[in-house]
Formats: structure tokens, sequence, C-alpha cells
């Protein structure tokens, strides 16, 4: 991680700012043209003033179970950060996304915060949820920078419904930029299920729809949350260390939002609303939390199915990693690498 050349702010002074986030519909492992959709979307946000930009989780590629996600794992050095370098300088804003990158022979879903003069702070998610173990492994530092803002936070999809994700925040950022990537229940197995899971369905859309918020009521500072949009068909995998799947049609359900330090939302975009941009003025600093933390794993009550959900998922993927999923990767980062140098 590169440390900042711009002094910082000081913590918790008053400063306003206008942010703004993005939502995307990317395309499986084709890196290029995800790319394009995020520059284009950047330029549009950079236009209406925002001066702090969010981009989603997986910018690279959408990531569900399926072989052509091993398309999007790129070395360390690549074209889209390269890109995001540019989109800072160009625009002279703050900006972060995360992609899978391999490293010392593994592969980290890895968010990048990028300044204005090129400096580049980075944070490895903790942990994989469900079927994304297929494709990275966890990271280990706490995703807390300081910056020319101040003190940033970064965090990616369930970490932001985790207790652990605030406990290592708290107290010392001026704001949190998010992504996610988060999907619900199957469309296609059938009425019975469909029926039977249609509850659960709407309180997962209501977990992600609301996570910013709650996350920003427990650490008093704003937030920035970018998502995918879009359906997607992927597989879902049946036990560990066995090669069969099962058909999975579903949708994103996070919407794009930016709220308050209070939790209140600022702005927003629906995931029905496809992709676009939301840009909202922001006060930077930290206040004391309007919401004690729980003191449990997860801030939400996670219904048992979901529980279950996360954890069968979680070793199905890993399995698939070890035997498959980080030889696949590592073997397309190899080939962008070349595939760069030869340009």
């Amino acid at each position: 991680m590169m440390k900042s050349t711009s002094p910082p702010a000081p913590p918790n002074s008053s400063r306003r700012l206008l942010a703004g986030a993005i939502q995307l519909e990317a395309e499986v492992g084709n890196v290029a043209t995800n790319l394009e959709r995020i520059e284009r979307l950047v330029d549009e946000v950079a236009a209406r003033g925002a001066k702090l930009i969010a981009i989603p989780e997986f910018c690279t590629s959408r990531l569900p179970f399926d072989p052509r996600a091993h398309d999007a794992v790129l070395p360390v050095d690549n074209i889209a950060v390269d890109l995001l370098r540019r989109l800072a300088a160009r625009h002279h804003c703050r900006l972060g996304a995360s992609m899978l990158i391999a490293e010392g022979g593994e592969i980290y879903n890895r968010y990048h915060f990028v300044e204005p003069d090129g400096t580049i702070h980075c944070h490895d998610k903790d942990l994989p949820t469900m079927w994304e173990n297929a494709f990275y492994g966890p990271g280990h530092d706490d995703g807390v920078f300081e910056t020319g803002l101040g003190g940033v936070g970064v965090a990616v999809c369930w970490e932001l419904i985790r207790t652990q994700t605030v406990r290592r925040m708290l107290g010392r950022i001026d704001v949190a930029v998010t992504g996610t990537h988060w999907w619900t229940m199957p469309s296609n197995w059938g009425s019975p299920v469909d029926r039977g899971l249609a509850a659960l369905g709407q309180y997962n859309r209501y977990l992600a729809e609301n996570a910013p918020a709650e996350f920003a009521r427990r650490l008093g500072a704003p937030v920035l949350q970018a998502s995918h949009c879009g359906r997607f068909s992927t597989g879902f995998m049946l036990a560990p260390g066995l090669p069969w799947s099962a058909p999975y049609d579903t949708e994103y359900v996070g919407c794009t939002q930016i709220v308050d330090a209070d939790g209140h939302v600022l702005a927003q975009r629906q995931t029905a609303e496809g992709p676009g941009v939301v840009v909202a003025e922001i006060e930077l600093g930290a206040h004391a939390p309007r919401v004690p933390l729980e003191d449990r794993y997860w801030i939400p009550q996670l219904p048992l199915f979901l529980h279950a959900y996360w954890h069968q998922q979680n070793l199905c993927g890993k399995a698939y990693y070890r035997s498959r999923g980080r030889a696949a990767g590592l073997s397309a980062a190899r080939h962008h690498e070349a595939t760069k140098g030869a340009r």
C-alpha cells in the first residue's frame, strides 16, 4: 500500500464535498468492455461535480460461478488500475473500486482507492461471500487509510453487515467508500420454491438496500455505496468437491446510494433503474454513532436459511478454489501480464 503524498486533513473537521457513485451493468470476464462502461459513467458523474466517486466491487467483471469470470483476474500492474489513475487525474477526484488481483500465488478481491496524484491505497476483502470463495482468498488488512481527505475506510458487500468491519474503522475515518455485488434468491427453480423463498428474498433485498444506512449509523460517518445491476445466470454448487452445480437465475438487489453520517439516504438509484449515477453533497467527518454496535458477528439478524446458504456455498467455493479456481485465475493473470507487456 502506498502512502499518500498529500497532507491529511484534520480529523473530524467539518468539510462539505460533492460525492458520487456509479451503478454498473457488467459482463462476465470482458474486462475491456466493462472498463469502457466505467469510464463513461465516471466521466458522467464527474461532469456533475463529484470529487469523491465510488465504483462497484468486481468492477472488471460481474462474478457468477462461471469459468469465464476467471478471465478477469489481473496482475497487480494492470489496465484497470491504469484507468483509475487516469480518471482520478483527469477529473482531479478520488475514486475507488475492487477487482480480482493475483499476487504471490494467491488471488484477492482488492479495493483500490486512488488519489488525484496517483497514490493508491489498497484493501483486500477480508472474507469472500458464498461462491466468491471459488475465485479468491481472504485478505488481512484493516481497510483504513490516511488520505488528502482525512481518514477513508473502504469495505465491500457483506463486509458492511459484519460488526468486525465497524470495529476496525470506528473513530478512525471521515467517510466510507464501498461497493457491492449482492444477488438474491433463484428465479428458475419453480413456483413452489419461489413461494417458499419469497419472504426470504424480500428480507435479503431489505438487507442489501439498508446496509449502507445501518453501517453509517454505527460508524457515525457518511457512506458511499456503488452497486451492480441487472439479471444474470450462475451455477449453484451442490456439495464441496463435487463437479456438479444447479442452474441459478437471479438478479442484483443492492441499490447505489449516498448516505450521511446519521444514515439518512441523500441519493439513491434502485437496481431496477439500470446503470447510471447518483450525486449528493456530504459532510466529511465523524461524530458519535447514532446506534451502538451489537455484540455479535452480524449487524442484522440473519435468518437460519441465510446462515446455512452462506456456510454451504463458502465450503463449496473453497474446495473449488483449491482444486481449480486458484490455478485458473493465476493463469489468466499471467496472460493479461504478457498481453500488456506486448503492447
